[in-house]
């Protein structure tokens, strides 16, 4: 079975080893010396139906909630009063691989004002988490009403007045947790809390231990008692369908940054910020050679030869491939 967990994710386990270490070092880079504040924003279960038929739509829905609570509250006068930065990571699954749907925010304890000034959060608080909790409820369920009047939902309740109804009321009684709060490790360790979602799938190699006749086994940890440890046994094709509803939509992102962050005034962004605050710019970035980068990587010194450890590869020239020659056409 060992080979067979090998084969189901073979670019998972790379990016993971890869990619995540790359995406942490330019993150910490885009930190700023200022209290950093961990938040979590949960969709209520009843909309998991949405997440199967539509996942695009409602992540989208969702993203755009999020963030515009957290913009909303930051350029507050009473709370901040200037824009804010912060990063959203998408998750969606559980332990047992069924569908839980929170978005993880690391958000800065402050914000840039207008004028170019930086404004620190109260110590050990950001924002009552009640209040955004009543907030990012509304602004979601906004966003999806007007989605369903455009009439480009693509879901059942959608179609029938009466099964909205039911559902909306669900959602309005429904409580929408929103978790904060500020990080004891620092947004360093919290990088590293979100860098586990960034670049895997829904379940490592690690956790499969092997196959009965048609069901996988797995290790998991039942949070419902306490996080104990325990083996999971699903039958082969609901473990595949458990793991598939958590493939992203085509070209969807799971990471998004926002505000201070967004992508298309960040060095600017960050430069004010960082001069408001009278810190200096990070070190020049390191770029990391070919050899030591694949020697972290893969933990060996590649360039030697695998048999007797000794020999190193030199490359003396480059050969171009050899192209054949087509037949010639014989003459109708």
């Amino acid at each position: 079975m060992a080979s067979d967990r090998r084969l189901l994710y073979p670019i998972s386990g790379w990016a993971y080893r890869v990619l995540r270490p790359l995406w942490l070092a330019a993150r910490r880079r885009e930190l700023l010396p200022v209290p950093y504040f961990h938040l979590v924003f949960t969709l209520p279960h009843v909309l998991n139906g949405l997440a199967g038929c539509d996942a695009r739509t409602l992540y989208k829905l969702l993203f755009g909630a999020v963030a515009d609570t957290l913009n909303a509250f930051t350029a507050n006068p009473h709370w901040l009063g200037g824009t804010p930065s912060f990063t959203l990571v998408l998750h969606t699954w559980k332990q047992d691989l069924g569908r839980h749907i929170p978005i993880h925010a690391l958000a800065a304890g402050g914000a840039l004002t207008t004028e170019g000034k930086w404004v620190s959060a109260k110590r050990g608080f950001l924002f009552p988490v009640k209040a955004m909790s009543v907030v990012y409820r509304g602004k979601f369920m906004d966003a999806l009403d007007a989605v369903r009047k455009a009439g480009s939902l693509r879901y059942d309740p959608a179609r029938d007045d009466a099964s909205w109804h039911t559902l909306i009321a669900a959602l309005r009684r429904h409580d929408w947790v929103v978790y904060a709060k500020q990080p004891l490790g620092g947004p360093a360790q919290v990088l590293e809390y979100l860098g586990r979602y960034t670049h895997r799938v829904a379940i490592s190699n690690e956790r499969i231990l092997g196959m009965d006749g048609n069901h996988v086994r797995f290790r998991m940890r039942d949070s419902a008692n306490g996080n104990r440890k325990k083996v999971m046994r699903l039958e082969a094709g609901e473990f595949i369908g458990r793991f598939m509803q958590h493939m992203l939509p085509s070209g969807f992102k799971r990471i998004c940054h926002y505000g201070l962050l967004g992508p298309a005034h960040k060095a600017a962004n960050l430069a004010a910020a960082r001069m408001a605050l009278n810190v200096p710019a990070p070190d020049p970035v390191v770029v990391e050679s070919v050899e030591a980068f694949m020697r972290r990587v893969t933990g060996i010194e590649w360039l030697n030869c695998p048999h007797c450890g000794e020999g190193e590869l030199r490359v003396v020239q480059a050969i171009p491939p050899h192209m054949p020659r087509a037949p010639p056409q014989k003459l109708s």
